[in-house]
């Protein structure tokens, strides 16, 4: 019996015939999508109501005017057609018109003579006479994007990330003269903190998803962030690894992917800082900051933890401390000059992906670090302690 020998295919390239093989399925899958819309797929049924959504985005008082807005979120045209303000039919105006494509904006204009602390209920009428609901709790001038205004946020942000993450950095030459079990526990105490933020986070987009708009589809949306974020920065990590650098070098692009994930989380805190005072509730804007300015010292206290054995320079330090804590300055003026709930729910993903991922970073120098030394339990009561660091300081905040 002869031989058989097995020869695998040459490797001819991408070529036209490549590409018309690869695009046949498309084509016919669109056809059939037309066929489908144009044929109902055989059922003659036709919608009882018009299918209309319209998402409010953003409401600005001015003296004796109202802004609104306003996203068409459903599948077809949607018309404004009627304004009424505490019951009463009030003229108005759309720009930049009445009629809004599918997923297009619009800003509806009302000439009203609010007053300073009242609160106002606003409903908008499609033509199919379909209500769409605006609450205005508090009357309040909406802060504009002036030099004084974007100082003041400015400040804000620096109290809130910037000050009290280089108050917890002082604590790095007193915690260099620690042993290695209290390091070991000081990594651990990092974890559990980034566990909780991450969580914390998580659980602020999930809230704030109710108010994205359907077509953006928000859950899928904060997976994306969480996923991409969370394997990207595991890509650095592990080509960092790959290309042969020094554990103390390791050691210093974690810490810095620990101010990355903080810095990506005191974003989020930002954002609620500036939609507080954005929407008048300036009570509640002071209670955040007070509050987070008490939750971030523990923040530096995290982001110095892996490189307490080395030397990382003044300059590293002070460049983490500022990667860590800036982002809450530009969180608060995205919040109070253009809220955005699709955004929010996208950059606190990404903070969730960025914190939870460092936190496995952490996780694996612990493991490497207790190889010959097992530490269980100091482990065990680090982890907890920074969890609960941070839910005792968060009963200041909520």
């Amino acid at each position: 019996m002869a031989d058989q020998t097995y020869s695998k295919p040459k490797n001819v390239g991408f070529n036209l015939t490549t590409a018309i093989l690869l695009l046949l399925p498309l084509v016919v899958l669109g056809g059939v999508i037309v066929l489908f819309l144009n044929t109902s797929g055989g059922l003659q049924l036709k919608s009882p109501a018009p299918v209309e959504d319209l998402s409010v985005e953003r409401t600005v008082l001015s003296p004796g005017h109202i802004e609104i807005h306003v996203r068409n979120a459903g599948p077809k045209d949607l018309t404004i057609a009627q304004a009424i303000i505490n019951n009463a039919v009030w003229p108005f105006n759309v720009t930049p018109a009445a009629t809004i494509p599918r997923l297009g904006k619009a800003e509806v204009h009302l000439d009203y003579p609010w007053t300073q602390g009242e609160a106002y209920g606003i409903t908008l009428f499609s033509r199919n006479a379909l209500p769409f609901s605006v609450d205005v709790p508090v009357a309040f001038v909406t802060p504009e994007p002036r030099a004084s205004t974007f100082w003041t946020f400015t400040l804000i942000g620096i109290y809130v990330g910037v000050i009290p993450i280089y108050l917890g950095l002082l604590w790095f030459p007193a915690l260099r003269k620690l042993g290695r079990r209290a390091m070991t526990f000081l990594l651990a105490l990092t974890a559990g903190l980034l566990v909780f933020l991450g969580l914390d986070t998580i659980s602020e987009a999930l809230e704030k998803s109710v108010q994205v708009p359907g077509p953006f589809q928000a859950i899928g949306l904060i997976g994306i962030g969480v996923v991409t974020t969370f394997f990207l920065l595991d890509a650095i990590t592990r080509r960092q690894v790959g290309i042969g650098r020094s554990e103390a070098s390791q050691r210093l692009s974690l810490a810095y992917m620990i101010a990355v994930g903080i810095g990506l989380h005191n974003l989020g805190e930002g954002l609620a800082i500036g939609a507080a005072y954005n929407a008048g509730e300036i009570a509640l804007g002071a209670f955040l900051v007070v509050g987070f300015i008490i939750q971030n010292i523990t923040e530096g206290l995290g982001i110095i933890a892996p490189v307490l054995r080395d030397r990382p320079g003044l300059k590293n330090l002070a460049l983490m401390g500022l990667v860590g804590g800036a982002p809450a300055i530009v969180g608060s003026w995205i919040g109070a000059f253009s809220p955005s709930p699709t955004l929010g729910v996208l950059f606190l993903a990404i903070g969730t992906g960025a914190v939870l991922e460092v936190a496995y970073e952490i996780a694996k120098l612990i493991q490497k670090d207790t190889t010959r030394q097992p530490m269980p339990f100091t482990v065990f009561s680090g982890i907890v302690t920074g969890m609960l660091i941070l839910w005792v300081t968060g009963l200041i905040i909520k």
